[in-house]
């Protein structure tokens, strides 16, 4: 029997780097998708774990994180998707959700082996955690339309990818079964 988590990635930003002005339209759109979601994985006792980066500040945490991104450039972005006090936390340093954090463990002891992604960058964060959740055998849902872009082609050249050389499942948000 398959047992899902969904993972939040990079969803609690400052946009306060050199990409934001590109990202901004497209984090803009996905928000009130992103947040369906959660409220739909909530409301089905799916586990929500946020991955997010810790922006190099090594002694962060997920409170100041979080702190961090509601006093940055678009406290609007990120205030209606912020963690609630039962959602998972997991602090990354790099692109991948998996490289150099306790994620597969957590995932192991919970006994999750289907991802579903939403959150920024497609092209960059979301494709690489994609690839490294399948080579770790767990299976992928990519919610397609809450996953925001820096590069619009660049993101669907990934979606692709995710798709034929990933096995991952492509899909609008509202057709994501939980």
């Amino acid at each position: 029997m398959t047992k899902t988590a969904l993972v939040v990635v990079d969803m609690l930003n400052t946009y306060e780097h050199a990409d934001a002005d590109l990202l901004l339209p497209s984090v803009t759109e996905i928000v009130p998708v992103v947040v369906a979601l959660v409220r739909r994985a909530r409301e089905r006792g799916i586990p929500v774990i946020y991955a997010n980066d810790n922006f190099g500040q090594w002694r962060s945490h997920h409170g100041e994180i979080l702190d961090s991104a509601l006093s940055g450039r678009r406290p609007d972005l990120v205030e209606p998707v912020k963690p609630d006090e039962d959602s998972l936390f997991v602090v990354k340093a790099r692109h991948s959700v998996f490289y150099e954090t306790p994620l597969a463990y957590l995932l192991g002891t919970l006994g999750i082996d289907h991802l579903v992604l939403c959150g920024q960058v497609t092209e960059q964060c979301i494709l690489y955690s994609a690839l490294d959740a399948h080579i770790r055998h767990l299976s992928v849902t990519v919610a397609e339309d809450a996953v925001a872009h820096i590069h619009e082609d660049l993101a669907r050249a990934a979606l692709r990818m995710m798709e034929r050389n990933m096995s991952a499942r492509v899909r609008r948000a509202a057709d994501i079964g939980f």
